[in-house]
C-alpha cells in the first residue's frame, strides 16, 4: 500500500472508473421490495404517537436545502420544546446561536425541512418532513420563554409528512450504551479545532470570542 512522507497509508481517494449508480431502478433491483409497514407508514398530520415523541423529544436534527446547497443543524432544549400548536403546525424556537443561519437563509429561499425528533433511551426516531416559514409573532413565541427570554424568531413548520423511523441505525450504533462512548480527550478541545479550521485566527481572538458567547448564555 503506498504511503505518504510520515509513513501513514496514502489517501486512495475515488477511483476514476468507480462503480455508480444512475437510476432509481437499478437502486431497487439491488434490495428487496419494501413492506407495507414501511411504505404505508407515512401520515398527514401529528397523531397521539407523534405528540408524545415530540413532547419527549430534548434534541431535533434539521435539515433545509436552498440555492447554495443543503444544510443539517442540532437543535435542542428541555424535552418538549418543539411545540406542538395542531395536528399539522409546529413551532421550533431559535435560541441564542452562532447567528450564522444557514437554515433560515435557505428555508427563506425554499421552504422544504426535515426533521428528525430524538428521544434518549428510545431507538425509534420520528420523522417529519414539511414546509417552514419564520415568524417573529410575539403571541406564539412568549409560551416558549426559557428564563423569561422568549426567542426572537421561531421556525412555523407546517406538516406535510410524518412516520416512525425504524431502530434499525440505533441498535447497529448502540448509541445510548454508555459503555461505548468515548473519552472526550481522545479528540482536540473545540477551541483546538476552530484554530486549525479558522484562517487566521489567532488564540487570543478566539478567546474572546468565546468569552462574548459565553456572556451572552444560552437564552
Amino acid at each position: 500500500m503506498p504511503t505518504t512522507a510520515t509513513g501513514r497509508p496514502a489517501d486512495p481517494g475515488v477511483p476514476d472508473d468507480v462503480s455508480l449508480i444512475d437510476s432509481t431502478g437499478a437502486l431497487e433491483a439491488m434490495h428487496h421490495p419494501p413492506m407495507s409497514r414501511a411504505t404505508d407508514k407515512v401520515i398527514g398530520h401529528l397523531d397521539r404517537h407523534c405528540r408524545a415523541m415530540i413532547a419527549r423529544s430534548p434534541f431535533v436534527v434539521l435539515s433545509t436545502a436552498g440555492p447554495d446547497g443543503v444544510d443539517v443543524s442540532p437543535r435542542g432544549d428541555p424535552p418538549g420544546f418543539v411545540a406542538v400548536l395542531d395536528d399539522r403546525h409546529l413551532l421550533l424556537p431559535d435560541r441564542v446561536g452562532n447567528n450564522r443561519f444557514d437554515n433560515f437563509r435557505n428555508v427563506l429561499a425554499d421552504g422544504r425541512v426535515g426533521l428528525l425528533f430524538i428521544v434518549p433511551g428510545m431507538n425509534e426516531t420520528l420523522r417529519v418532513n414539511g414546509r417552514a416559514r419564520l415568524t417573529d409573532d410575539p403571541r406564539l413565541l412568549t409560551p416558549l420563554a426559557v428564563q423569561a427570554r422568549a426567542p426572537k424568531i421561531g421556525l412555523l413548520v407546517t406538516v406535510e409528512e410524518a412516520f416512525v423511523h425504524c431502530a434499525k441505525a440505533f441498535v447497529r450504533s448502540d448509541l445510548w450504551n454508555p459503555a461505548h462512548h468515548i473519552d472526550r480527550a481522545e479528540l482536540p478541545p473545540y477551541a483546538e479545532m476552530l484554530l486549525d479550521h479558522c484562517a487566521g485566527l489567532t488564540p487570543e481572538e478566539s478567546d474572546r470570542q468565546g468569552r462574548e458567547m459565553a456572556r451572552r448564555g444560552l437564552y
